[in-house]
């Protein structure tokens, strides 16, 4: 089955409003469950993926799947560009994500707005650089969402994707599949709302083609000079592509 093909719920809806509906749903304790699922370890994945940006100076940047603007907060602090758009489909992730750019005193840096990364609202080559954390395997039609934003990118714009893989390592990858598939649910199951967000999770990952398989689908979408850095034994994966000049 393939990633486009995994939904998070039993319903004829397109997965797309099922991906809207799922994190509105959880918006509320996302960032505290995101915390202590994941043991802080996001907080470094994106440090390192952030970092790989950094020589290109990037001013105008696109976050995609931006949820509760992590990402956006994090560029704006290490990178410090003129303006930073996040994006989501979900409203309540972004009602989350407002107060806290408000919070860190970024109001006039960072805009947060409802979108469709699929169908993004922007001219052709506005933006130096789009990120997109755990975003990617959402995405209805995988190629289409990559081919906006290859759209939206200016010439020798940067791309970079943070992503959950599949490690292939013994015993990481036991132990990775352990936790994923049965006691991360679990810790969901108990503290969210929705159950099923944390089965979906995992299915997700089993299904989005990661490592080179990705960077293939990279250069199908119009991208050059895919990368490819696994971190933590390979369960997560930062990719990085351009805009030809």
């Amino acid at each position: 089955m393939s990633a486009e093909e995994v939904k998070p719920y039993d319903s004829s809806a397109a997965k797309k409003q099922q991906v809207e509906q799922m994190f509105d749903n959880v918006a509320p304790t996302y960032d505290i469950l995101n915390r202590v699922l994941s043991l802080r370890i996001d907080v470094y994945w994106r440090k390192y993926a952030i970092n790989l940006l950094r020589k290109d100076n990037p001013q105008q940047i696109l976050d995609i799947a931006t949820g509760t603007g992590d990402v956006a907060l994090a560029l704006q602090n290490q990178l410090k560009p003129e303006h930073i758009i996040g994006l989501d489909l979900s409203q309540q992730m972004l009602n989350v994500g407002i107060e806290k750019v408000k919070k860190a005193g970024f109001s006039h840096h960072i805009d947060m707005i409802q979108g469709d990364s699929e169908n993004l609202p922007f001219e052709n080559n506005k933006f130096d650089a789009i990120t997109v954390a755990y975003g990617v395997r959402n995405f209805e039609n995988l190629e289409k969402g990559l081919r906006e934003m290859q759209r939206v990118l200016r010439p020798g714009g940067k791309l970079c994707v943070i992503e959950f893989s599949q490690p292939k390592i013994f015993p990481v990858k036991q132990l990775f599949g352990l936790y994923f598939r049965y006691i991360l649910p679990t810790i969901g199951r108990l503290t969210s709302k929705d159950a099923r967000a944390y089965s979906y999770l995992y299915e997700s990952v089993q299904a989005f083609p990661d490592g080179q398989n990705f960077m293939a689908i990279l250069e199908k979408c119009g991208f050059t000079d895919p990368e490819w850095h696994p971190l933590t034994f390979g369960i997560c994966s930062v990719y990085m592509a351009s805009v030809s000049k």
